[in-house]
């Protein structure tokens, strides 16, 4: 009985999001001011108004919409089981503090997975679109395997290491080398904590 052979997808990380706005004007300005994110250069040979803004690794498009009919109604209530786009964060307090100054209204919720607590904070753009900012990174990645992996990261680490060398030896002291579902989950897991190292690096222009 032969091996199936997987197909590799290509694909290297997630490149942006495209959000249609009422006003692409007040949407710059609240992904800018509340988010942190910055202009960018948009293609010249587009014949409609938007804008494009860039930081954290990731992009976000806004387009302007043509018509009223078009948009999502603005919500009363903000639901974190709609669907959204999520931020890990460094510090949750700081950014709950600025949200206040800016009068952004925000709801907040935990999730709990043994001793691990990942918070959350949810709250709407101007056009109603959720926007969810946690520190999910608290949160073992695993893939769905019989694998007894475990994230073991030292506390500090010395300040000279390459984080993403200390990930990949820490993953290897706790996994069964004998096993290939193992195998499997070390290699997957260090290239997603790996990327999440380089994406939490400063931009610069």
């Amino acid at each position: 009985m032969g091996t199936e052979e997987v197909e590799e997808t290509p694909l290297v990380s997630l490149n942006h999001v495209s959000f249609v706005c009422r006003s692409v004007t007040q949407s710059v300005k609240f992904y800018k001011e509340v988010l942190g994110f910055v202009s960018i250069k948009r293609p010249s040979s587009f014949n409609f108004h938007g804008a494009w803004l860039f930081n954290y690794g990731i992009g976000i498009h806004l387009l302007q919409c043509n018509s009223e009919e078009g948009m999502p109604k603005k919500k009363a209530v903000i639901n974190p089981k709609e669907d959204h786009i999520s931020f890990q964060c460094s510090n949750m307090q700081a950014l709950m503090r600025k949200l206040e100054r800016k009068g952004v209204e925000y709801v907040t919720a935990v999730v709990e997975e043994g001793s691990v607590q990942v918070r959350q904070l949810f709250f709407h753009d101007p056009d109603g679109h959720m926007i969810e900012i946690c520190n999910c990174e608290d949160l073992p990645v695993l893939p769905l395997s019989s694998c007894p992996v475990k994230l073991k990261l030292p506390s500090p680490p010395p300040p000279a290491a390459d984080p993403s060398s200390l990930i990949v030896k820490t993953i290897s002291f706790n996994a069964d080398e004998e096993s290939p579902n193992a195998r499997c989950a070390v290699k997957a897991e260090a290239v997603i904590l790996e990327n999440l190292f380089a994406d939490m690096m400063p931009i610069s222009f």
